[in-house]
């Protein structure tokens, strides 16, 4: 087979077998990506869909819905046990933090991975090699002629070596080399003592060095704390993700309890509402049977019917109000929008006066708030990273020794072994090696970078806090404003309750006009929605109090238990090897801060009918509550 030929089905073989002469182009050189190559949404693979009944709507409330009595322990319990990616909640809607169980166990592998520097390292070359290079000799038998002829030579290299780097900076090197070799043929060299053509003194041969090295750098990559500064640095990034997730998870616990709380004051609203539907129905129910019996006028029944018609729209819109807070509170407790349960809050509010201690509030935020936390941490691992620029300013010196141990075995032509004793024929150097850029221009220049981020991650400590303490002078304020307003509107809705009853018996008797009841009624449904709205925020901003500080897992009993499982392990888990790692880090706990109270959550605000005239309260919630999920 000619040349062209060969080298023609060598390209076919590469290309696949490929047919023309663009083909071979596009297998042997890939092309330009010109276009853009996507597939039918409808091909990728399917995400797990939950299965969930339609949501239930203002125009489709399906009042036989179970009632599910939830505590507000009970939701932070189950928001932790499926909060495998963290949410937060920002109004009605739920959205992800971007933290997940998962990360600081990641950002914990680091740890290993800067430490695997140091681990020793076995290697072990094998070659198995044959030369046979044609030379030109002049012909023993001839002398003016010449031969070309070669010496065949098949060898083995085996080089075994380990190495280690210990946390100096050193590196130690142990290396063991063999290399047989077996000779074919004479080396026709002119040989006096033998008159022609001789062999090989040995055939086979096998020369073999042991040597032991160590190098020592002096100045730049010499030292203790240069060398495992990555390591120190990996574990405050370790601590800086756990510290990042451990905010997210505050920060969901948080909203937890205010998607809580707005759901009991949508409740609440819900209730005034209904009320004031009742009372302006049986009004306007009142003024038609007097129109038609003559006692009325149009005009009162008219504004009757508008008052109601118009209490019913704020009804709906409660209502609605109402089944978007239960969604937002079941999106941040990662339940589906409907399981056939509708949520009843059982948790009661607190309703004592917290007065802080601003010193210590003070003092607890700057130790304990994850994000100061996180840039003290951040401060840390620049300092260290300083260390290493400053490390890497200085002139190269390394201290270099070598000692090696040689020797040789082989088989002589009479047949006999031949081989050298042990230590017989040694290698030994010293030597220090030197280098440095002029200048250090880089190196300096990463010195001076260095120092400048550990000034402006000092600024943002600074800031951090400063800006911590003006929060927590900010939720200080609204924690008082909150519960003085709910005082005040306490004893507005005690005057409202009375306004209403007076109206409505001055109308009965015909010595006011309706607009005046209209009015009172108003006030009344605006008062007690209110109080609870500002009772209700009084206890957001506690848990906001306790986020600020960032105290509010402890405050509710939560801690943070890793989660382990089998990993790959050193020495790929072979027995006596077995180890465990970190894969999730889920907070646990029982929190006890607001259990059940065995009723709906309204009942606190001892809601009542204020134009009832009997003394038993009928559009009161029952007292008892259906038995929990299971």
């Amino acid at each position: 087979m000619t040349r062209p030929a060969t080298l023609g089905l060598a390209l076919l073989l590469v290309c696949g077998c490929a047919l023309g002469p663009g083909d071979v182009c596009r297998n042997v050189i890939l092309p330009e990506q010109q276009t853009i190559d996507y597939r039918d949404p409808a091909q990728l693979p399917p995400a797990p869909l939950p299965e969930t009944p339609p949501p239930r709507t203002v125009a489709a409330p399906r009042p036989e819905t179970p009632e599910w009595p939830l505590s507000l322990d009970e939701a932070i319990r189950i928001a932790l046990e499926n909060a495998r990616v963290i949410r937060v909640l920002a109004g009605v809607t739920v959205t992800a933090s971007g933290q997940t169980i998962y990360d600081p166990a990641i950002s914990n592998t680091v740890i290993d991975q800067e430490q695997a520097r140091f681990d020793p390292t076995v290697g072990w070359n094998n070659v198995w090699s044959r030369t046979n290079t044609p030379t030109a000799v002049f012909d023993p038998t001839d002398f003016p002629r010449s031969l070309i002829t070669s010496t065949p030579t098949d060898a083995y290299r085996s080089d075994v070596g380990l190495k280690k780097t210990n946390v100096l900076g050193g590196q130690w090197s142990l290396d063991w080399i063999e290399n047989p070799m077996r000779f074919s043929g004479s080396s026709f060299a002119t040989n006096s003592l033998f008159g022609g053509g001789t062999t090989f003194p040995l055939n086979p041969e096998n020369p073999h060095t042991l040597t032991l090295s160590y190098t020592q750098p002096l100045l730049q990559g010499g030292g203790f704390q240069v060398n495992t500064a990555p390591i120190v640095i990996a574990r405050l990034n370790t601590e800086q993700s756990y510290f990042q997730y451990k905010d997210a998870v505050q920060e969901m616990v948080r909203g937890v309890i205010e998607a809580y709380w707005n759901l009991v004051q949508a409740r609440i609203n819900v209730w005034a509402r209904k009320i004031q539907v009742q009372q302006s129905k049986e009004a306007y129910d009142r003024e038609q049977a007097r129109l038609k019996s003559g006692l009325a006028d149009v005009s009162n029944v008219a504004q009757a019917r508008v008052t109601y018609s118009q209490f019913r729209a704020n009804l709906v819109a409660a209502e609605a109000d109402a089944l978007t807070r239960e969604g937002a509170l079941r999106n941040i407790l990662g339940l589906p929008p409907e399981d056939g349960h509708r949520i009843v809050p059982v948790s009661a509010p607190a309703t004592a006066r917290l007065t802080p201690v601003w010193d210590a509030l003070v003092r607890v935020a700057e130790q304990r708030r994850p994000d100061i936390v996180e840039l003290k941490l951040i401060l840390e691992a620049d300092k260290l990273r300083l260390l290493q620029a400053e490390n890497q300013a200085l002139p190269r010196v390394d201290v270099t020794a070598l000692y090696r141990w040689n020797g040789l075995s082989g088989t002589m032509p009479n047949g006999e072994h031949l081989s050298t004793e042990p230590g017989q024929f040694t290698d030994w150097s010293v030597g220090v090696n030197f280098s440095v850029p002029l200048g250090l221009r880089s190196e300096r220049a990463k010195v001076r970078q260095q120092k400048l981020v550990i000034e402006r991650d000092r600024a943002n400590l600074e800031q951090g806090v400063h800006a911590a303490v003006h929060m927590l002078a900010s939720t200080a304020r609204d924690l008082d404003s909150a519960y003085e307003q709910y005082l005040a509107f306490k004893e507005t809705r005690a005057a409202a309750e009375i306004n209403v009853r007076v109206q409505n018996e001055q109308f009965r008797a015909g010595r006011t006009i309706y607009l005046n009841v209209l009015q009172a009624l108003n006030d009344w449904g605006n008062a007690i929605t209110s109080e609870a709205q500002q009772l209700l925020a009084y206890n957001i901003t506690l848990a906001d109090m306790e986020r600020q500080t960032g105290t509010i897992l402890e405050t509710h009993g939560l801690v943070f238990a890793e989660e382990r499982f089998r990993a790959a392990a050193p020495l790929l888990g072979l027995a006596g090897c077995k180890a465990e790692y970190p894969a999730a880090l889920p907070p646990v706990g029982a929190p006890e801060r607001y259990p059940p109270t065995g009723e709906p959550s309204e009942n606190t605000f001892d809601l009542r009918n204020p134009a009832t005239r009997d003394t038993t309260p009928p559009d009161k919630p029952p007292p008892s509550v259906p038995p929990p999920m299971p």
